[in-house]
């Protein structure tokens, strides 16, 4: 009970050191004398000293490290309380720790020198030089000590002989003093706050490591695919091998005649021991890996496509919603193969859109529909249609979609409902396109503005069709002036960068010239930094470089959840609007591969509305 208590005053404490930091005066007045009228006691502020004496002793202990050249336990102190961002963007910061390097390398050689604990030192600084060092290497002043691992004995060495007067560790002294005051100064923020921006930072480290996670999961599983048909492979060349050596041992004449007669010479006299094992090997071999029996497929039941389209016009916005996701499931959850296509089939046949309608409001007019999610919904399904994986499915679709004359009003409600198109098509054919990529090559020439400007306008021109053709043209090109730009300064401009990127390899001639000038790796390297967002950008343009598929990620970041008890999905289908012909059954006579359970779709969103809520 009495921790309790103790636990009680000392969070009323920091509520009131709280209140009293943001200067809510009437606030803090009324809750001390409520707190007083309840009995509750408000513990003391106490967070301001205990952060001074820590503080204090922190820096006491990197001074008294320093002065008696313990290099370790100094920059394990360094390492745990200079915040990264300091050390690794403060130029003051940098030649400090620089320096200090220095100090503690070279601290064996002063009075009474240790020429092997310098050796040891000497191999620690020139490991720093190769990573954190590194940066500072075209550096004038530091420039010099790059060749300090490299002289026998820096004490004689002109180059060096400042780094030993008496005078140079007390200058050093005096920076690490002033810059630790500055640096390690006490915060005055209330504890509460305190909490609450540590609890931040903790869970931006855990959604760091949970996207590093899923990069690291991403590339296990390309490995997976390619250990498992570098396995296919090796099984049937060695089931080759096999009958090989079972014919080589019967004494058959097997490639070369010598060395067919020389290995039928030397297996004589265990061959009949081996014989019936042989024979069994190469089948069992070429069984392991031959392919599954077809299974049945069923057929999905059969739906009232007219109760559904009528309930998708007249119906209430929930029920809209859920019918427009379930429609999209039942075609992006239906097997490859039969069940898909007799899946679009109904679609087609049944006039789902309501293309060849006359009626004044037909379902695809749910696009402009005043509820969002009904609106997002439509699309969402239009879209499922538009990125089907198999390009016969794809294109049937596509052209049902595409008989203009009788659903002209059809169409006008999708062009309506998106970005107008004409000055995009003049200036892509004016060639505006090429014009921006030679532009775009000599970049440092360009103001941050204009450059920002001119990527932004090329990412919207590849979005078109059009404007992916004309890539395609000079790809090599292209490809070459984005993928530098991945590396300037400026890293505003590489979300449209990668946009313009993951648009353009969409055309195969694209992705085949991008494999050739090793892209994946470029973006393997960009991707090291710590920026999960743009990680995933690279993640999905990697995707679209290494796949032909375009159905993915359409059931990704549903914002429709059914409610307790609320019909969904297939099941909202099957109960409330089943047609005339159920329980189907089929066997598929050419079975098509199909996704294991952990390879969703992926069809990843643009850069420039990530996190959003899009229609894919």
């Amino acid at each position: 009970m009495g921790d309790i208590l103790a636990n009680e005053a000392d969070l009323l404490g920091m509520i009131k050191e709280y209140l009293k930091f943001e200067e809510f005066e009437a606030t803090l007045h009324s809750f001390e004398k409520e707190c007083k009228s309840k009995g509750k006691l408000v513990s003391k502020p106490r967070g301001s000293t205990l952060r001074d004496s820590k503080t204090r002793v922190i820096q006491k202990d990197l001074l008294g490290s320093f002065d008696d050249g313990d290099h370790k336990v100094f920059f394990e102190l360094w390492t745990e309380n200079i915040p990264p961002k300091v050390k690794g963007t403060d130029v003051e910061a940098q030649g400090l720790e620089f320096y200090l390097h220095i100090h503690f390398t070279i601290y064996p050689l002063r009075r009474h020198p240790d020429q092997a604990e310098f050796e040891e030192r000497i191999l620690l600084f020139k490991q720093y030089l190769e990573t954190r060092g590194a940066a500072l290497s075209q550096t004038t002043e530091f420039l010099p000590y790059y060749a300090l691992p490299f002289v026998p004995n820096p004490t004689v060495h002109p180059s060096f002989k400042d780094l030993f007067q008496d005078s140079w560790i007390p200058q050093l002294r005096d920076k690490l003093v002033r810059f630790l005051s500055v640096t390690l100064k006490p915060s005055n923020s209330p504890r509460l706050l305190t909490l609450y921006v540590s609890f931040y930072c903790a869970m931006q480290q855990l959604q760091l490591q949970l996207a590093e996670s899923d990069r690291r999961s991403t590339s296990y599983k390309r490995k997976l695919n390619k250990m498992t048909a570098d396995y296919y492979n090796l099984i049937g060349i060695t089931a080759e091998l096999v009958d090989t050596l079972e014919a080589t041992a019967s004494g058959k004449m097997v490639g070369q005649a010598n060395c067919g007669r020389k290995q039928a010479h030397i297996l004589s006299d265990t061959q009949q021991v081996q014989s019936k094992y042989r024979s069994a090997a190469s089948s069992m071999l070429r069984a392991s890996i031959a392919p599954q029996r077809p299974k049945e497929v069923p057929m999905l039941p059969s739906l009232d496509y007219e109760k559904l389209k009528k309930d998708l016009i007249e119906g209430s916005d929930r029920l809209q919603s859920l019918l427009l996701q379930a429609l999209r499931w039942r075609l992006t959850h239906s097997l490859p193969g039969e069940q898909k296509d007799t899946v679009l089939q109904a679609y087609i046949s049944k006039d789902l859109l309501e293309c060849y309608s006359t009626k004044e409001k037909t379902v695809l007019h749910l696009m402009r529909s005043s509820n969002e999610i009904v609106c997002q919904y439509m699309a969402r399904l239009i879209n499922a249609f538009a990125s089907l994986a198999d390009g016969k499915l794809r294109s049937t679709l596509r052209s049902h979609l595409c008989k203009l004359r009788p659903c002209e009003a059809c169409i006008s409600v999708l062009i309506s409902c998106l970005v107008r198109r004409s000055q995009q098509t003049a200036m892509i054919a004016d060639d505006l396109i090429g014009w921006l990529v030679d532009e775009l090559q000599d970049s440092d020439s360009l103001s941050d503005y204009t450059l920002e400007y001119s990527i932004a306008l090329l990412m919207n021109l590849c979005l078109r069709t059009r404007g992916k053709k004309k890539c395609a043209e000079n790809a090599k090109h292209v490809l070459k002036v984005l993928t530098d730009l991945l590396g300037h300064e400026n890293h505003e401009i590489r979300p449209y960068v990668n946009g313009a990127l993951y648009s353009i390899l969409s055309i195969p001639s694209v992705r085949q010239e991008a494999k050739e000038m090793s892209v994946e790796e470029i973006l393997h390297c960009y991707s090291k930094e710590e920026n999960p967002d743009l990680n995933r950008q690279f993640e999905f343009i990697i995707k679209q470089l290494n796949s032909d598929l375009m159905e993915i990620d359409i059931d990704k970041e549903e914002v429709l959840q059914p409610q307790h008890k609320e019909l969904s999905g297939e099941s909202l289908l099957t109960t409330e609007y089943l047609g005339i012909m159920t329980n189907m059954t089929k066997v598929k006579r050419k079975p098509t591969p199909q996704p294991t359970a952990d390879e969703p779709l992926q069809r990843p969103v643009t850069p420039s509305s990530y996190r959003n809520i899009g229609v894919g």
